[in-house]
């Protein structure tokens, strides 16, 4: 049974979590076949934020916003931190493209051509440079960079193009500020991935130095991987960076963070609690593509889905879970862990929101506030925000 200040500092834990929405997510996005547009969307980086107001306000759990440039490259970004912070929020992480220029069909600073990899090294420069400006703390890397047929590239020419393109980055970094190592199983690369999993990321990482770390993608690993694992060992190693949460089914299906498997965001998140990450030391980011749902909505439960899985995973009895590990019972053992996963928070979660003198249903709140009526009255004209802008 949890005890009295047990359950104090679960709580005090909950509302010091923050939980970081991507700017790109409240814009319009899809699939590959289809990106279907909704009434109210933003059309302007300042619009998102704004967008992303309104989910802080509900949750009390989500003060930072990404950006993504140049989706939203802006001629101040000094204006726009201060456009953040009047709402209550602050930019966060600032994630590079290198992806979508059609000089990046065989990869950017990866590229056999010199030229191609000096553009990408310079857009992910300009990006500290934006970083600068903004106050940001981590700038993420996530490289497409691949090959899609045996011969068509050196293997091992590319991971050192990769690794003098990082060097770089790394050199340019300021004291305070983090780069977060992306990697991706496969897709759009079909063959090799040059970033294909955690260990080449952790590799690049341990040997750049304190500031390299790696972040996780929920969605970017083979069918069967034990997510929770990776988490651990990287904590261990102090390599974690931070998270991009999502779920997904089949391959990179950016759905709502634990829409797919619930159990495994709490298994995620006890390795989180367990391995002294729960700080601010490690972001937890999202990264979803709404594509059929409300923008969000969905954005909040995203949140409040993190915030589920975490308050699951503080509850664990930590005392008694060592004492059946000890005495090699393992059915006691996985029990714990089922008896905190199976205990229904959402009353717990409404008191932390009540404290911090929020509605307990952030939901039902969003949906009385009047914004989605309100963002599509006002939103008429310019051109929608979505992949590309």
């Amino acid at each position: 049974m949890t005890s009295r200040s047990d359950v104090s500092a679960v709580k005090a834990a909950l509302r010091a979590q923050a939980i970081e929405t991507p700017s790109w997510a409240y814009g319009n996005s899809g699939t590959r076949f289809k990106v279907f547009a909704q009434a109210g969307v933003p059309r302007t980086p300042q619009e998102k934020l704004d967008d992303a107001a309104r989910v802080h306000q509900h949750t009390g759990a989500a003060p930072t916003v990404a950006l993504h440039i140049p989706w939203d490259r802006v001629d101040d970004y000094a204006a726009l931190a201060r456009h953040a912070e009047e709402r209550g929020l602050r930019l966060g992480t600032i994630n590079s493209n290198v992806f979508q220029d059609d000089d990046y069909r065989l990869g950017s600073v990866c590229h056999p051509d010199a030229k191609v990899r000096r553009k990408a090294l310079d857009h992910l420069l300009e990006c500290v440079d934006i970083m600068d400006a903004t106050g940001s703390r981590d700038l993420k890397l996530w490289f497409s960079d691949g090959t899609n047929y045996p011969g068509q590239d050196d293997i091992r020419a590319r991971q050192d193009r990769l690794a003098e393109a990082l060097a770089a980055v790394y050199e340019r970094l300021g004291d305070d500020q983090r780069m977060l190592l992306e990697y991706k199983f496969f897709e759009p690369a079909f063959y090799t991935t040059d970033v294909p999993d955690w260990g080449t990321a952790y590799a690049h990482c341990l040997k750049l130095g304190e500031k390299a770390r790696v972040v996780v993608d929920t969605g970017h690993h083979a069918p069967g991987t034990n997510i929770e694992f990776i988490v651990a060992l990287l904590l261990r190693e102090g390599k974690l960076g931070g998270f991009d949460f999502n779920s997904r089914f089949y391959a990179d299906d950016d759905l709502m963070v634990g829409a797919a498997d619930p159990f495994q965001l709490f298994r995620i998140m006890y390795e989180v609690v367990r391995g002294g990450g729960f700080g601010a030391d490690v972001a937890f980011m999202l990264d979803q593509c709404h594509n059929i749902e409300a923008k969000i909505p969905a954005i909040i439960r995203s949140v409040m889905n993190v915030q589920e899985a975490t308050a699951k995973a503080l509850l664990v009895d930590a005392d008694a879970l060592s004492a059946a590990q000890a005495a090699g019972d393992v059915l006691a053992a996985n029990a714990v862990l089922m008896d905190a996963y199976n205990t229904d928070v959402r009353p717990l979660l409404a008191e932390v929101r009540d404290e911090l003198g929020i509605d307990p249903d952030p939901i039902a709140a969003y949906h009385r506030s009047g914004w989605a009526q309100q963002i599509v009255d006002e939103r008429v004209g310019g051109t929608q925000a979505g992949w590309g802008a």
